[in-house]
């Protein structure tokens, strides 16, 4: 979403390296071009006249306009105010300890996201170990009640529905329900409308005085531009949210009502949606963020993401890979676990620097290859998959003709699993030789080898 911002910005900043003294026109210059890009992704102008202002004052010290790397200063004052813009710090969902159960209520605009939003936090809660139940309140919106009731059923989630007329009376039944089988968490999802109106705001209310949530969350479209400021700071007045659940921030709009929503109301950003999965709602960290924004990348996520879906099972696998060496039924599960953490490009675009050369050539981060390969793989028999050396011209054929491929492309990936190969090779080699000279010569070639120096 941030992609046009974050070119405009790194743009800036390639300008100010070239420098070796920064002047007061220099500053000037940046922080002109700063505010274009701001306003260009339709980030509300009060929050980029405040937001320009602070960072202004800041590279105009003493300290940054003489320092030997003036350039890196700025980038550093522009990379905390974006994450005070965004909200300092992390905000996660605070439950009540000592109340069984935890009532979310969802609110916003209709077309926002909400009935999906509260599917995917209750999948989130799920797995973090909740029993939660889903409470289907909008009696508006045909086929409300059904959409939920099929989410819940795709993640293994109850839906209570009650008798479908009074919002306020099926909320208060979600709750008994909720008693009889103990599910710890109600999440409410609430009726939305095209715009504000009093009907919608009455039902929310009256909700909220009826189950007095533990937490109020307004879902909010991230493709909404500078209006978003007059939707969240209404919600605010009337019914007083704790946070915000920021949906399709996977979209190609230009990101500016993500960037006002926290200074406009000072409400956290609780969770971002990165896609259309169940598994696809995530913690919002201000901090990744703006370092995602600046195209400085999110290592720690893919980190994260990593342990996910790490096990016991794949520790097992590594160490035989290193004792054995790497199989083709290994470069499945490689590929099976990148989708587990959302794909190549989800991958690739937490990578610093990697947004913007994915923008030049998207088909080398295309996941429908990794479909290809797999194909190619299933192909195999059992005997070819775990010594892929025996697959000779005869076999290519066969495992062409099978995976609907060309032979080329069963070339290819031969290739690419003999450099993986030769790459296992090499690491089990470095832990055979320790930290001396011989291991750090070993791994200075490895590191030519992956074209890392």
């Amino acid at each position: 979403m941030f992609n046009s911002l974050s070119d405009r910005l790194q743009d800036t900043f390639e300008k100010l390296r070239g420098k070796g003294r920064l002047t007061e026109d220099d500053i000037n210059v940046a922080m002109r071009e700063i505010r274009m890009a701001l306003l260009e992704a339709d980030v509300n102008y009060r929050v980029v006249k405040s937001f320009v202002g602070r960072c202004k004052e800041k590279c105009l010290t003493a300290e940054v306009m003489e320092s030997l790397t003036p350039a890196q200063n700025v980038v550093k004052i522009v990379l905390d105010e974006l994450t005070v813009l965004l909200g300092s710090t992390d905000s996660r969902l605070t439950l009540a300890q000592n109340r069984t159960p935890n009532v979310i209520m969802l609110v916003g605009l209709q077309g926002s996201g909400k009935t999906t939003a509260a599917a995917k936090l209750a999948y989130l809660l799920k797995s973090q170990g909740h029993s939660p139940l889903l409470a289907a309140c909008d009696t508006h919106r045909p086929a409300a009640a059904d959409q939920l009731a099929t989410l819940g059923g795709e993640i293994g989630v109850s839906v209570y529905r009650g008798d479908g007329r009074d919002a306020v009376a099926v909320a208060q039944g979600s709750i008994r329900e909720a008693v009889d089988h103990l599910n710890d968490i109600v999440i409410v999802d609430t009726a939305g409308r095209l715009q504000i109106d009093e009907e919608m705001m009455e039902e929310a209310v009256a909700i909220k005085r009826a189950v007095r949530p533990d937490q109020i969350l307004m879902v909010v479209d991230a493709m909404t531009g500078q209006d978003i400021v007059n939707v969240v700071t209404e919600f605010a007045n009337r019914v007083d949210f704790d946070g915000v659940i920021m949906s399709k921030l996977d979209g190609d709009a230009r990101g500016g009502g993500a960037l006002s929503v926290r200074e406009v109301t000072g409400k956290p950003i609780k969770f971002v949606s990165m896609g259309e999965k169940p598994d696809s709602l995530e913690v919002f960290h201000p901090d990744r963020m703006a370092k995602r924004i600046l195209g400085m990348g999110d290592v720690v996520g893919i980190i994260e993401q990593a342990q996910k879906v790490a096990d016991e099972q794949q520790m097992a696998d590594a160490e035989r890979m290193l004792r054995e060496g790497f199989t083709m039924d290994d470069l499945l599960k490689q590929m099976q676990q990148i989708r587990k953490m959302g794909g190549l490009a989800k991958i690739m675009g937490m990578i610093p620097g990697m947004e913007r050369a994915m923008a030049q050539a998207p088909q080398a981060v295309d996941d429908s290859q990794m479909t290809r390969i797999e194909a190619i793989i299933h192909s195999m028999t059992l005997e070819e998959r775990a010594r892929p050396k025996i697959i000779n011209g005869q076999r290519r054929k066969r495992i062409a003709a099978g995976s609907g491929r060309t032979v080329q492309e069963v070339n290819q990936l031969i290739k690419q699993w003999d450099e993986m190969n030769k790459m296992m090779g090499k690491m089990k080699g470095l832990m055979s030789q320790g930290g001396g000279k011989k291991g750090r010569r070993a791994m200075q070639q490895m590191m030519r080898d992956m074209n890392l120096r």
